[in-house]
């Protein structure tokens, strides 16, 4: 075990300086008041869950929880997601009170890294859950207040790729001839490496037709104009009705634009058991975020309800907006001597009923006056009625 440095921090843990502070803040401040219009209301989750309840019934995997042990001895976990917790949350208490449950979040979760990447172990996320409602009109509720969500933003140029899990598993079944080969291609695509899906279906020694149309698959899939063009690939089944409805109230909802059907879609979130997406956008390489029907996560907690949701990476969301937080903030800064205070105080107090953003300095206290101050907008100078930057 090497000695920790002085300024080190957990493997995938990040300082969050004021300046991004602030951008989180008003995405919170946006995304509060925006879902609760839509009639979600906000929940908060302790930070640590048992993992006998909470670790166990989350997708993430055993390697990347972080665990803990209380004073009893139960293992626990800091939260590695919301739906998980929302979950155990829905079924104890509020289904009890209101079916369907509208409930979104504004929250951090923990996933372990082994290795650092670049990626964060803590990161905040932003979303709802639909909980009470199988219909493919929560689903549809679920994909267009994500889209209006980045909407509120600023955002125009986004895109939300659909898929389904029913769909993407009758086609594997179909053109496999074992579960493990399923899984295997499964988890490629979750990683999206199209060129290892072809050389694991050309290692199967599969008879011509399935491998032929396994190959056409991945290459048409992934680019469908309509979502008759997947026929071809599947037997007609309801997960396909389902995905034809759900186009159909996206073109209602005048948001077509926006959506692109991509039924290689899986995701390493196990619980998804229907429909899933995935939402892009100019200024990350990465999703923003992604959402689906997860109805099989309520029954590990005893509940036969359907739900649907979505989440937004924070950390991601600033990357696509950072032009629009470009302005800088007017920031006044008052500086006085000793024999000023009286009359600085007295302008500060102003200041700050006008309702500006104003900091009180003591000029002699200044180490380096020109680098603190490029930090404001305005600089006020008491007693020499010197104002800088209007």
């Amino acid at each position: 075990m090497s000695s920790i440095k002085m300024f080190e921090k957990p493997l995938g843990m990040r300082d969050k300086f004021p300046q991004i502070y602030e951008k989180v803040e008003a995405v919170r401040h946006t995304g509060r008041n925006f879902l609760r219009s839509r009639g979600y209301e906000f929940i908060k989750t302790p930070t640590v869950e048992y993992f006998d309840t909470v670790g166990k019934a989350s997708a993430i995997s055993d390697a990347h929880l972080f665990k803990l042990v209380d004073s009893q001895g139960n293992t626990l976990v800091l939260r590695p997601d919301m739906t998980t917790p929302i979950a155990r949350v829905a079924t104890s208490k509020l289904l009890k009170e209101m079916i369907p449950l509208r409930l979104a979040y504004f929250a951090s979760v923990f996933r372990a890294q082994e290795t650092e990447g670049g990626r964060p172990a803590e990161f905040e996320q932003m979303g709802i859950e639909l909980i009470g409602d199988h219909s493919v009109f929560a689903d549809a509720e679920v994909i267009v207040t994500a889209m209006e969500l980045l909407k509120q933003f600023g955002l125009e140029n986004f895109k939300v790729t659909i898929g389904h899990a029913g769909v993407l598993n009758c086609i594997l079944q179909d053109y496999t001839e074992s579960i493990e080969q399923e899984d295997v291609l499964r988890t490629l695509l979750v990683q999206r490496n199209y060129v290892g899906f072809e050389e694991a279906v050309a290692s199967f020694d599969l008879p011509k037709t399935k491998s032929d149309a396994l190959l056409q698959f991945i290459e048409e899939a992934m680019t469908l104009k309509e979502i008759r063009d997947i026929e071809k690939y599947v037997r007609k089944n309801d997960a396909l009705e389902y995905m034809q409805q759900l186009a159909k109230l996206l073109e209602v909802a005048d948001l077509a634009q926006y959506v692109a059907f991509d039924f290689t879609l899986s995701s390493h979130m196990s619980y998804y058991t229907g429909m899933l997406f995935e939402v892009f956008a100019s200024g990350s390489g990465f999703p923003l975020g992604n959402g689906g029907r997860y109805d099989g996560l309520l029954e590990v907690f005893g509940s036969k309800v359907g739900a649907t949701g979505f989440s937004i990476r924070v950390d991601r969301l600033l990357e696509t907006i950072t032009a629009q937080a470009s302005d800088k903030e007017e920031a006044i800064v008052v500086l006085f001597e000793e024999e000023n205070f009286e009359e600085a105080l007295e302008k500060i107090e102003a200041l700050r009923a006008a309702g500006k953003q104003a900091t009180l300095q003591l000029r002699s206290s200044l180490v380096d006056e020109a680098a603190f101050l490029t930090h404001f907008t305005k600089v006020v100078v008491v007693g020499q009625e010197e104002i800088r930057g209007e």
